[in-house]
């Protein structure tokens, strides 16, 4: 078995004429260099929970993508962070929502799957379960970015209230108001070690302008992340509230395990053409038990990449990535 790992970084309307060269140098540099952290656990013989771990933990520390440092406001000017983690081998779960004051969302979810007790804890408690854990807490003017903030000054100026993350920033950027539904800001891995063992992890800012205290498919088990040794590991990024509808990720792995779907068709049938039936848009990554990957979306683009232990690393952000990232 040789592992395995791909990540997001948001789907949505991306196209080359949006980004200039050097930004788009940038976002495969990032992508690259989460790519790296999660191969090295792998290559290193760690497990696929350690991998996703380590991806989403630096994707929350990068400012290009909406979770962590960098994430969007909601209408009342504030930030709230959901993120979550499934273990494949034991179908373990943990996830965290609506927090204002962790750093790293991903690591408290790590921490409520580990503790067992609960899958989902939100706000307050969550914040007291994490400090408790020890884990690192910031005053919620470290998620701001000047990016962030003039998207959500242009979203409310237009009252365009939950944008998602990068129509937000094509709003920010051009003179004219865009479709509101073009671009999802989620960041996520998904991993295969070389035990047989699937994970998946999945965080978010949310959506631009959100009401306080929306959640949205991140943190839910099963909607924005699934991941079972029997079949996928999956994360998704998109309209996070048809997702949630959908329960997009575990009817992946339905699909697979009770229709017999190999993964490309299981992951195409719900993005091409579940999603689009009730209006949504987006994408999904997902590796499965022997080591396939697929990351389809139906929107223009999504922030993606992958590795294989001992392998190259591919990124790419627009549907044709034929001459894209190579790490």
């Amino acid at each position: 078995m040789i592992p395995v790992i791909a990540i997001h970084g948001g789907a949505g309307t991306i196209t080359r004429a949006d980004l200039s060269a050097e930004t788009e140098r940038d976002y495969h540099a990032a992508l690259d260099r989460v790519l790296q952290g999660g191969q090295r656990v792998l290559e290193q013989g760690g497990d696929a929970l350690d991998a996703v771990t380590e991806a989403v933990f630096r994707l929350e520390e990068c400012p290009l993508f909406n979770a962590g440092k960098g994430a969007v406001f909601t209408h009342a000017g504030t930030h709230e962070l959901d993120a979550s983690i499934m273990d494949g081998r034991t179908l373990g779960a943990g996830a965290v929502a609506c927090v204002k004051t962790l750093r790293n969302p991903i690591l408290a979810a790590r921490r409520v799957m580990e503790d067992g007790r609960h899958v989902l804890l939100v706000g307050e408690g969550a914040e007291a379960f994490a400090r408790a854990a020890g884990l690192e807490t910031v005053p919620n003017d470290y998620y701001f970015t000047e990016a962030r903030y003039v998207q959500w000054r242009r979203a409310l100026a237009e009252g365009r209230a939950g944008l998602l993350d990068h129509d937000a920033q094509a709003l920010a950027a051009q003179p004219e108001p865009i479709d509101a539904d073009t671009k999802m800001g989620t960041v996520g891995a998904v991993a295969l070690d070389a035990r047989g063992n699937l994970a998946a992890a999945t965080s978010t800012g949310g959506v631009t302008d959100k009401r306080a205290g929306r959640v949205g498919d991140s943190p839910l088990i099963g909607a924005g992340c699934y991941a079972n040794n029997r079949t996928v590991a999956v994360s998704c990024t998109g309209s996070g509230e048809t997702f949630i509808r959908l329960l997009a990720a575990h009817d992946v792995s339905a699909l697979m395990e009770y229709r017999g779907l190999p993964l490309a068709e299981a992951c195409d049938r719900v993005v091409m053409e579940k999603l689009p039936a009730i209006g949504g848009r987006g994408g999904l990554i997902a590796v499965d038990a022997q080591g396939s990957v697929h990351m389809p979306f139906n929107t223009e683009g999504m922030y993606r990449g992958s590795a294989r232990a001992g392998g190259s690393r591919l990124t790419a952000i627009y549907r044709n990535a034929k001459d894209e990232g190579r790490g």
